[in-house]
């Protein structure tokens, strides 16, 4: 078979089925292509080739002279012919094999998450210098790392705060993450200072139902409608502080492996994003907790 045609197979497998389910493909032409890559001894170059039955549907590989630790052209070719009448013949092994590996790393990943969870709990869910909504001695603790210009943290916006309105013994611990844009990091900033005057919460939940950039101009605006001291307010948002708490959260969100926003701890489970369901999704996972005898890492 050519490389020609190879790329045209492949290109087939993944137009139809997608990117990951290509993998398994080129995971067993590795496979085969690295049988028969140790170094020939002179006993078995020297060896007549056994001799046996053709099989009836797979074509057969004949013996030809080569390099050690290579095969020769014609057989990559055979070996190439029979790979692909496997996977043609056998489609659905890619898909099992596939559905194995995603099995497989959620496994891994949820391993390494309760690890992290329980490595990094104090700074998670009980720093002293992140804002806090709702209920400070909840018995549940929600977190999030949010964005002001995240357009899915102003869709989950409401379904927090309706849990924050109806549950009175949730914690919500919210973590200024700004990774989208300058503005981000400047509108976290005008948070964390008016957090200073008592006035995180509301700021929050005004900031993000602006429409439009988040920004150093917008979010004063925000502040000042609030009431805010507006001196001490640009004098805080300039601080060590203020600084030290963003940097906090980008440094636990890489230890995290949190690359995106929203993004909900709620205990020790996760949701990331902000699915369709939200609301009910967080109200299940802190009534599952509590069920469960309570958080073991909060």
């Amino acid at each position: 078979m050519s490389s020609s045609k190879v790329g045209a197979f492949f290109e087939a497998l993944t137009s139809r089925k997608g990117a990951a389910l290509a993998i398994p493909a080129i995971l067993m032409i590795g496979a085969a292509l690295s049988i028969g890559q140790r170094p020939y001894s002179v006993a078995e170059a020297a060896a007549p080739a056994p001799v046996s039955a053709p099989s009836s549907s797979l074509p057969v590989i004949k013996t030809q002279a080569a390099a050690p630790g290579q095969f020769s052209a014609e057989q990559r070719q055979q070996i190439e012919a029979i790979i692909k009448d496997y996977l043609l013949k056998n489609p659905e092994v890619m898909v099992e094999v596939q559905t194995a590996l995603e099995a497989k790393m959620e496994k891994i990943q949820s391993e390494r998450l309760q690890v992290a969870l329980k490595e990094n709990a104090a700074d998670i869910f009980r720093s002293s210098t992140a804002p806090v909504a709702g209920n400070p001695k909840g018995d549940v603790t929600v977190v999030e790392f949010f964005d002001y210009n995240c357009g899915y943290c102003k869709k989950a916006l409401p379904d927090l705060a309706k849990l924050a309105d109806k549950d009175k013994n949730v914690k919500i611990v919210l973590k200024e993450f700004p990774i989208l844009a300058k503005g981000s990091e400047e509108a976290s900033r005008v948070a964390l200072a008016a957090k200073m005057q008592g006035k995180y919460w509301e700021f929050h939940r005004a900031m993000l139902e602006v429409q439009g950039q988040a920004n150093e101009a917008s979010a004063l605006r925000v502040a000042e409608k609030l009431g805010l001291n507006m001196a001490k307010l640009k004098t805080d948002m300039n601080s060590a502080d203020v600084k030290k708490e963003i940097d906090s959260t980008r440094a636990l969100a890489q230890k995290m492996g949190i690359q995106g926003t929203p993004h909900f701890l709620v205990g020790d489970k996760v949701i990331p994003g902000a699915p369709e369901g939200l609301s009910e999704l967080l109200v299940a996972a802190v009534e599952d907790i509590r069920k469960n005898g309570g958080c073991k890492v909060c």
